[in-house]
């Protein structure tokens, strides 16, 4: 099994084999705590006017994202677990689209299979690899808006190679060390109201979920994520 690291959209694009697409703060947090919160249906776009268009043709459906990191006018909810762990989506359709994670979602067309990426269930990423055990995985850092290399999404990228080739290797300190690089933000008090502290902690809870998302590409050329229990 080789493996790469890849970034931003370009690598998403690049992309072959098995690909992961890695966006920890937030993006593929979030849909993770929206499947554990009952979300029947997850669907990813990589446009604001999809998303709506998405709405109407599903009931119960919430629309969840965020540009320049707040939610966008007209959304049920931003790119925030902490709102997201605080209700109940059971039923419900969730439709996503962000700056980065789900853009790359929707341009890794070149990859043979795709799943979503991020430390709360970076080794079920992991499991589900070495179940398959493809020739070739793409891990895709996405970055901060898609334009900055992240801290979080190398590590995260990282942590599932290091899983991937056997090795054992503590990552709990230099997960912790994000607070003071590339999650410093969540600690401004200026953005609390769309980016507050929590929104860190449940973004670093390495492993707590067991499952993965797999990317499926619909007709309409938007991404269904299909949730497999590992």
């Amino acid at each position: 099994m080789t493996i790469e690291i890849l970034e931003f959209v370009e690598g998403a694009k690049e992309a072959t084999g098995l690909a992961v697409i890695i966006d920890v703060f937030r993006a593929f947090s979030v849909v993770c705590y929206a499947s554990d919160a009952g979300a029947a249906k997850l669907i990813a776009t990589d446009e604001i006017n999809k998303a709506f268009e998405l709405r109407k043709r599903y009931r119960n459906a919430v629309l969840v994202g965020e540009r320049d990191e707040k939610r966008i006018d007209g959304f049920d909810f931003g790119n925030s677990p902490t709102e997201i762990i605080k209700t109940n989506l059971g039923g419900k359709t969730v439709i996503q689209t962000t700056t980065a994670g789900t853009a790359g979602l929707v341009v890794a067309s070149n990859a043979t299979t795709v799943v979503t990426g991020s430390l709360v269930n970076a080794s079920s990423v992991v499991k589900y690899i070495q179940t398959i055990n493809p020739e070739h995985v793409s891990l895709v850092a996405m970055g901060y808006r898609a334009e900055v290399s992240a801290e979080e999404d190398l590590l995260c990228a990282e942590l599932i190679a290091s899983g991937l080739k056997g090795k054992n290797i503590d990552f709990e300190k230099k997960i912790s060390d994000l607070r003071y690089n590339s999650g410093r933000r969540f600690f401004n008090p200026e953005n609390i109201d769309f980016s507050p502290p929590t929104d860190f902690f449940l973004c670093t809870m390495t492993n707590r979920f067991s499952f993965v998302l797999r990317a499926e590409e619909r007709f309409d050329g938007n991404i269904d994520l299909i949730r497999i229990d590992i």
